[in-house]
């Protein structure tokens, strides 16, 4: 069986929790109780339960949009006050989610939204619900996580479902809000969000033997990726990558190629930090397509890279999917 690479790469603002094995093609998360793994090629790598917190639509500086609040007439020093003391509650906010304190930062932000009715502030208001109901997401799908290291599926599917739905919905709701009141980056990274609970349940359903529900999961991320990111930014080309694997599993090893093609060239035109890994991935299709001559060429091209990379362990994995490709393609005497 040839077996594709998991990438191992930080993924930016759709960052999930914790990293992609670079080189160990092991699963996600263990199944339920009898379940089998599905096929090597592919299958994700595991997290366990050592999750850091998930910052991903958080990406707000040091100010929030309430500061730009105009201060007017003799009521000017009063709302300043009273802007000031939310920023810094916001700030606080954000603080203990880093901190991995859930609790104390919903305090927090139940608290700003006070202050920001009392005053009047309708950006503010706006904003610190936008920052708490990210936060509530983002505590969510890293319980959902939690409960599909431990088996319990059905706690896992109505996290994912519920940090997917909510996000679409806030995602309508946003749409009809002027720059004013919630800004376009605002709006993005809550797009992004999306993406990355997208991401992180099609991998889950993956490891699942859902192929086909993954693919969805992972084309939605992926439009997401390429309108906010860009088709050459180094998540979206993972997500390509990640979108060969499922069609692959499913036997459509056609699509697949089409695919991971695209990822490869992509990852050399930018100089991706893992293009080793989406060339030996590349080949794995290709050989599952018993297009050998090709495969043998990518896979040494992928070689090469790692061996660039100082990478051992893809080395050595690459090395034994040529030794096993000289065994397939070998003539029968």
């Amino acid at each position: 069986m040839y077996r594709l690479l998991a990438v191992g790469l930080a993924r930016g603002l759709l960052r999930v929790a914790g990293r992609r094995g670079r080189c160990h093609p092991v699963c996600l998360l263990p199944g339920p109780p009898g379940a089998r793994a599905p096929p090597c090629r592919g299958a994700p790598r595991g997290r366990g339960s050592g999750l850091v917190p998930l910052l991903a639509a958080l990406a707000w500086s040091s100010r929030p949009a309430a500061a730009e609040q105009e201060r007017r007439g003799a009521g000017g020093a009063a709302a300043g006050d009273a802007e000031a003391e939310i920023i810094q509650l916001l700030k606080r906010a954000k603080f203990c989610i880093m901190k991995d304190e859930p609790e104390e930062a919903e305090l927090i932000l139940h608290d700003a939204l006070h202050l920001a009715h009392k005053s009047h502030n309708t950006k503010a208001i706006a904003y610190t619900y936008d920052l708490e109901d990210n936060a509530i997401i983002e505590i969510s799908l890293k319980l959902a996580t939690i409960y599909a290291a431990q088996s319990r599926q059905e706690l896992a599917l109505a996290g994912y479902e519920f940090c997917i739905s909510t996000l679409e919905e806030k995602i309508e709701r946003e749409r009809e809000l002027s720059e004013d009141v919630l800004s376009a980056d605002d709006k993005a990274n809550t797009q992004l969000l999306l993406g990355m609970c997208l991401d992180t349940y099609a991998r889950y359903l993956l490891f699942s033997q859902q192929p086909s529900q993954a693919q969805r999961m992972y084309e939605k991320a992926l439009r997401i990726s390429e309108e906010i990111l860009g088709e050459r930014h180094p998540q979206t080309i993972v997500l390509l990558n990640d979108l060969a694997t499922t069609l692959d599993t499913q036997g459509r090893t056609d699509e697949a190629c089409v695919h991971a093609q695209r990822a490869s060239d992509l990852a050399r035109q930018v100089e991706h930090p893992e293009l080793h890994v989406l060339l030996s991935n590349l080949a794995a299709v290709l050989t599952h397509r018993e297009l050998y001559a090709q495969a043998e060429e990518t896979y040494r091209e992928a070689l090469r890279q790692a061996e660039l990379k100082r990478d051992e362990a893809s080395v050595q994995h690459i090395r034994e999917e040529l030794a096993e490709l000289a065994r397939k393609s070998r003539p029968l005497s």
